[in-house]
């Protein structure tokens, strides 16, 4: 069994059944795409390289092969590969990307010039409606050319996606194996998610006490950002809302802060346009119970050999989520408890459905509370749906598999839109 075989579908079977033509022209980030290939197949692709002649001048056909499982496409034959692998008819692939994307491939496929393999696949698909993503990678005053611009701006328009890398070292350096694989997921998968709004809370409250301490419950955000991700991964426009947290965001996610909960129930009626528009909202986020005034400056701990704090109840937000969000928008909620048993948690899940207008609620013990793992309760309806057990990854996409059956099909507009795949821009926290 060939290597390639061995890992696929090793991290999501999103992928499965669908076949990626890779274009590989002569940047020198083109050493990088045997394991952006790698990536791909763990989502359970099935991918084939094409190369220029300048791109096998810097990663070997024989790397390609053992990446892909298959002998890269180097020149155009009597088989006419780029009408084989992009035309009409039985096998066609469902994706064509071109990474890394030199400003000289750019350039050609926006002026419609075939003299390579690449270019001459990128014709085709742009002919035969494939869709088409390319990452670029470039000198930083190469992506600055106008145009190169021009012929980016004019390939978007054309319904490429442009996956955006970062620039550091006078670099516009390709995306990563992760960014490249969640464009092409985000692209690609189908299902009642795709082109739906999703917003996913998470994190934990600080509540001030002054200007440098705080009450705060305990949080990873890694169930948030597996949720998101997951949603991001089935097609949705995701905006994540981040209290604090300890695990890293990935960036081809929207961001908002939030600190406490009054902070939380601000964005919220800032964002209630956001809510009221979304398919489902999540909130595995750790909300306070109780909250304070908090005092100007910083409390001087000499002179405080012992601190009284008068907690006070918290606002609680699922009831405000539900108001701004109303059906036919899931609401989707975390219950929290120690000790408990499994009908314990399914009770516990069902009281805080009826207290806050939830439509799920998703119950578990402390014992999951900043791993990597969980076991929940799922509860929708009054009745016990599931018993999710595994990673907070997996455990996520099984969650949205469930919620995504209640919110049926996705129109025909949001399943067919074909919209590129930037870098999310990060927002700052909101004031205090």
């Amino acid at each position: 069994m060939h290597p390639s075989r061995a890992i696929r579908g090793r991290t999501t079977r999103l992928l499965e059944g669908r076949r990626i033509v890779l274009g590989v022209s002569g940047s020198i980030a083109a050493i990088e795409v045997p394991r952006i290939v790698r990536e791909l197949i763990r989502h359970g692709a099935d991918v084939r390289a094409v190369m220029s002649p300048e791109a096998a001048r810097l990663v070997t056909p024989e790397s390609l092969e053992f990446a892909t499982g298959h002998p890269p496409v180097q020149s155009l034959t009597g088989n006419v590969e780029h009408v084989t692998l992009l035309g009409p008819g039985e096998g066609r692939a469902d994706l064509y990307l071109i990474c890394p994307a030199t400003a000289n491939t750019i350039a050609k496929v926006a002026h419609g010039i075939d003299d390579t393999p690449v270019t001459s696949c990128a014709s085709v698909a742009l002919g035969g409606g494939v869709p088409i993503l390319i990452a670029p990678a470039m000198h930083a005053n190469m992506g600055g050319n106008p145009a190169v611009r021009e012929a980016i701006e004019k390939l978007e328009s054309w319904g490429v996606g442009v996956i955006r890398g970062t620039l550091a070292e006078g670099e516009e350096k390709v995306a990563s194996p992760d960014e490249v694989a969640a464009a092409v997921l985000h692209r690609l998968v189908p299902g009642p998610w795709r082109g739906r709004r999703v917003v996913v809370i998470g994190g934990a409250a600080r509540e001030a006490i002054d200007r440098v301490r705080s009450v705060t419950n305990e949080s990873s955000g890694r169930s948030a950002v597996a949720l998101a991700s997951q949603a991001h991964f089935r097609g949705a426009d995701v905006e994540l809302w981040t209290g604090a947290m300890e695990v890293a965001v990935p960036s081809w996610l929207a961001t908002r802060r939030w600190r406490s909960v009054h902070d939380l129930l601000g964005l919220a009626r800032e964002r209630s346009s956001l809510l009221a528009d979304a398919a489902a909202v999540f909130v595995p986020a750790a909300l306070s119970d109780f909250t304070l005034t908090p005092e100007k400056g910083k409390i001087p701990s000499r002179d405080h050999p012992r601190l009284t704090l008068h907690l006070e109840q918290a606002p609680k937000v699922l009831p405000e989520l539900r108001r701004l969000a109303p059906a036919p928008t899931q609401l989707v909620a975390y219950k929290l408890d120690a000790g408990r048993t499994a009908p314990e948690l399914a009770d516990a899940a069902r009281l805080l459905a009826r207290e806050s207008g939830a439509d799920w609620v998703v119950a578990n013990d402390v014992a999951s509370m900043g791993g990597p793992d969980t076991e929940a309760v799922v509860v929708h309806a009054g009745a016990v749906r599931a018993t999710l057990g595994g990673s907070k990854f997996d455990t996520a996409g099984q969650l949205l598999e469930l919620v995504g059956s209640q919110i049926g099909p996705a129109d025909a507009a949001g399943s067919a839109t074909a919209r590129p795949h930037r870098r999310a821009r990060r927002t700052r926290s909101r004031p205090r």
